[in-house]
């Protein structure tokens, strides 16, 4: 989970890198190939709204971070209060001595989905 945060966290980055290149090379074509552009829309305005849009690129790159690290926190809260109740159980199980029936193919198979979510974790 945190490798394709990062991973995703470097794309987020060089998009940003993308889009500041663009920005300049935008500005600098616009200098020297159409100093007037008469009729048309105001390329200065079309930079500007670029750089709006960028800002608010960097608001959701934001947004996602936290929401990334608080996934990652409520996964880690989830698997450990799961670990203590399953540790009740079999302490209540043993103190009760009730015995059990052999667990079924589902409750097998969310065992090692369990397990094997705690190991990311």
């Amino acid at each position: 989970m945190e490798a394709e945060v990062d991973k995703l966290e470097l794309m987020f980055q060089k998009a940003d890198s993308d889009l500041d290149y663009i920005q300049y090379r935008l500005e600098y074509e616009i200098k020297t190939n159409h100093p007037d552009s008469a009729g048309e829309k105001n390329p200065v305005t079309l930079l500007k709204e670029l750089s709006a849009i960028k800002s608010r690129y960097q608001t959701l790159c934001d947004h996602y971070k936290r929401v990334a690290t608080e996934q990652k926190e409520i996964k880690t809260r989830i698997s450990t209060t799961l670990n203590k109740t399953m540790t009740r159980i079999q302490e209540l199980q043993k103190l009760t001595d009730v015995e059990l029936l052999p667990p079924t193919e589902e409750e097998k198979t969310a065992t090692e989905q369990l397990k094997s979510h705690r190991e990311h974790l």
